[in-house]
């Protein structure tokens, strides 16, 4: 694993440095605060820049891997929240947290009743959260419907 950590940290070196060029390519603006606006993209780019070179120098041991019935939670969670990034605007706001806040839960512990509830707790909590006490623009039911 010491290879693939130092070829790794290369490709993160190479990554910063091309990240750092393109925020060198930032304009200045006519009234600009006094670092500028290529400071931070900059100090990103150099702060990852460094920690390339430690992984490159100093490469971790072998890992050990989770079994592959973690690998296939992983790949669930990630598949049901970026259906939920697509599903949130045909859907509205309540349906697609529910079923993905119970699939979650449910992966957490494997209950159902406690996975119901607490996608449905989760929803209905959330949307008055976001839509009466932070003011966002949200819609809890697909726009169609009314």
């Amino acid at each position: 694993m010491l290879a693939s950590d130092r070829i790794f940290g290369a490709i993160v070196i190479v990554g910063a440095l091309a990240y750092v060029a393109s925020a060198a390519q930032i304009a200045a603006p006519f009234f600009s605060d006094p670092l500028g606006s290529r400071a931070f993209p900059m100090a990103v780019g150099i702060v990852a820049a460094i920690c390339g070179v430690v992984m490159v120098l100093k490469p971790d041991d072998e890992p050990e891997w989770p079994p592959l019935r973690s690998v296939g939670a992983l790949a669930i969670a990630t598949i049901m929240l970026v259906g939920y990034a697509y599903a949130l605007k045909p859907l509205g706001f309540l349906l697609p947290t529910a079923i993905v806040a119970g699939v979650l839960s449910f992966q957490i512990a494997p209950r159902w009743k406690a996975a119901i509830v607490t996608g449905l707790a989760l929803s209905i909590g959330l949307f008055v959260l976001f839509r009466f006490v932070l003011g966002l623009s949200l819609f809890g039911l697909p726009r169609g419907l009314f």
